[in-house]
């Protein structure tokens, strides 16, 4: 089978020599299944992983359109927005669209907080072609006049789960009503849970669904250990274990994941309670405060950090020795993602990970993902060995309506394999009688989305 080229692309031919030139020849798979679907126009929804080169994957299609018809810019008019949830990804992405478009006029420009104002406002008054920004500093420029949306072409949420995870939402929305209803929009998401399937529902109009499974291996300096107890008794063993790190690892980092924000929240505050300095990363923090708990993490002023999987994509720190599945994560993808955390820059680092009843399927789908088992450590004194020997035996979890912390409902797990995401959302479709989509659909088509 001859493996597509950039050169069998559609592309203009400035961007064909801007990619020769750097040596890029052969499109990923993100790439190459995105790239023909946006050049046609279409809405896209696709789950992939940063570092998959999704960046391009949206990128490239809108560089074309720009090398075949860029008009004459109003003031204050952006004619491409991407959302992104932080100022570094904002910046990596914009960088990305100047290396694709060295050799066409555009203008681009970047918005995000931390920074003055001034610059930004300046770059915005001559009209942009192509705007990179945080969702908080573009409402607060949009507010005082200095961002027309009236005539936005392409619409792009990158790491949309990330955004909603950091508490994002209601800012995507304010903004979405300011665009046209006559746009292409476009949703990058590394899972697809039913908070993204609600937003992809309410933005997106018949969209292309794209899904590129992760490259998933475990880093062999990692020891790697199970270890199996009633889901009772994980909050004391959690605080007991952090306690011996304390005394026989002094200055030695620990990250704690948590499947959801309130059971991070609460791990947080029970090791708090304890005397062992915790904190929590999650998308109820704003992003100053965020940043804060990192940098005390990473100083060593707070040695356990409890995290969210979302929110700890932007966790890179290299010295953390030991990493807790304190929850088994409803992604088995993400397990590598979490112990990858430790064994940094060639170091060593150990994972430990809680296994209660219930989740016996979660740590079954992981063991298939990283194609081996992970080994029993029955050193503690709430070891298990009736669902050691379940899992032993291949016998399924016995389900509990419990989770994140120990309390609380588990989230549930959706999956949508070969099945779309309008089929899966058909319990919403029969209340109505008709699908959510076609009633999105038809409010487009009478706004004059497509033509």
């Amino acid at each position: 089978m001859i493996e597509l080229q950039f050169e069998g692309l559609p592309l203009a031919a400035p961007i064909q020599r801007a990619l020769s030139e750097k040596g890029y020849t052969q499109p990923s798979p993100i790439q190459s299944k995105a790239i023909p679907v946006l050049l046609e126009g279409r809405d896209l929804l696709a789950c992939a992983q940063t570092g998959t080169g999704k960046t391009a994957a949206f990128a490239l299609p809108i560089l074309h359109r720009l090398a075949g018809q860029r008009q004459r810019l109003r003031r204050f008019e952006v004619r491409n927005l991407i959302l992104t949830p932080t100022r570094e990804l904002a910046v990596q992405v914009a960088e990305s669209f100047s290396t694709y478009g060295s050799r066409i006029p555009f203008e681009i420009g970047l918005v995000y907080g931390g920074v003055s104002q001034g610059p930004q406002v300046k770059n915005l008054r001559k009209g942009l072609d192509v705007l990179v920004a945080t969702t908080g500093r573009l409402r607060d420029l949009i507010e005082q006049g200095y961002v027309d949306l009236s005539g936005v072409e392409c619409f792009v949420l990158d790491e949309a789960d990330r955004m909603l995870d950091m508490g994002f939402i209601r800012d995507i929305r304010k903004i979405s009503e300011l665009l046209p209803r006559k746009r292409q929009t476009l949703l990058f998401s590394a899972t697809m849970g039913p908070e993204i399937t609600k937003l992809a529902a309410s933005l997106l109009y018949r969209p292309e669904e794209i899904r590129i499974a992760p490259k998933v291996t475990t880093a062999e300096k990692i020891d790697q250990r199970i270890q199996f107890m009633e889901r009772g008794d994980k909050q004391t063993h959690l605080v007991e274990l952090m306690g011996q790190r304390m005394k026989n690892n002094p200055g030695e980092l620990n990250l704690v994941f948590s499947r959801t924000k309130h059971g991070a929240r609460r791990l947080a505050q029970k090791l708090d309670r304890a005397g062992i300095r915790a904190d929590a990363i999650h998308g109820d923090k704003s992003q100053a405060a965020r940043q804060k708990t990192l940098d005390r993490f990473r100083a060593g002023r707070t040695p356990v950090l409890v995290a969210t999987d979302v929110a700890a994509r932007g966790i890179d720190v290299r010295n953390i020795t030991l990493v807790i599945n304190f929850d088994l994560p409803s992604e088995p993808d993400n397990y590598v993602h979490r112990i990858g955390r430790t064994a940094r820059a060639g170091a060593s680092g150990h994972a430990i990970t809680f296994c209660s009843d219930e989740e016996l399927d979660l740590l079954r789908a992981v063991e298939r993902v990283i194609k081996q088992s992970v080994p029993v450590d029955r050193d503690h004194r709430f070891h298990s060995a009736s669902i050691a020997a379940r899992h032993r035996d291949g016998l399924n979890s016995r389900p509990r309506n419990t989770g994140g912390g120990g309390r609380g409902g588990q989230s549930k797990r959706r999956r949508f394999g070969k099945t779309s995401l309008r089929t899966a959302l058909v319990p919403a479709a029969k209340r109505s009688g008709r699908s959510r989509f076609s009633q999105r659909g038809q409010q487009r088509s009478a706004g004059g989305r497509r033509g």
